[in-house]
């Protein structure tokens, strides 16, 4: 079994964001619901984002059924945290797909109930909007445009 899933995903519970980047190789595609597909600098940059605004805060992750080889793997992970935009307890659950390169992590793929994460996170107006295309792409738009502001600020690489 690759070691390289259950490395990141610790480093991810300990909000520790450069351990999770050095599990990916610098060609790295990410996709997710929330964000789209980002590659590279902007994929690793997410994490960045993600764990700063969690530092102390309520944050858990729990990995579990870690499936891999050298070149594939799997897992599924649930996140407990607050959204901070409504102030909102959220428990959301994923299945990962994994591609590994040179013994990297070169294809990060997560998969998660949008409309179920929409209505933890936004309450009535999640429950009622989480489905539409329109969400959907809102979505989108706003972490990325949140993203491009983080790596701006951090005077990043794109």
């Amino acid at each position: 079994m690759n070691p390289l899933i259950e490395t990141f995903y610790k480093a991810f519970n300990n909000l520790d964001a450069n351990t999770m980047c050095s599990c990916y190789h610098e060609d790295i595609v990410f996709e997710d619901p929330a964000f789209g597909r980002l590659e590279g600098v902007r994929a690793k940059a997410m994490w960045q984002m993600l764990c700063e605004s969690q530092n102390d805060k309520n944050f858990k992750v729990e990995v579990s059924n870690i499936n891999s080889n050298d070149t594939e793997g799997s897992a599924h992970w649930e996140a407990y945290y607050i959204f901070s935009k409504s102030g909102r307890k959220v428990h959301n659950k994923i299945d990962a797909q994994f591609e590994f390169k040179d013994g990297l992590i070169i294809n990060h793929k997560d998969n998660f109930n949008l409309h179920k994460w929409a209505r933890q996170a936004l309450g009535f107006k999640g429950l009622v909007i989480g489905r539409t295309r329109y969400f959907k792409n809102k979505l989108k738009a706003q972490t990325n445009r949140l993203l491009d502001k983080y790596i701006d600020e951090k005077k990043l690489s794109r």
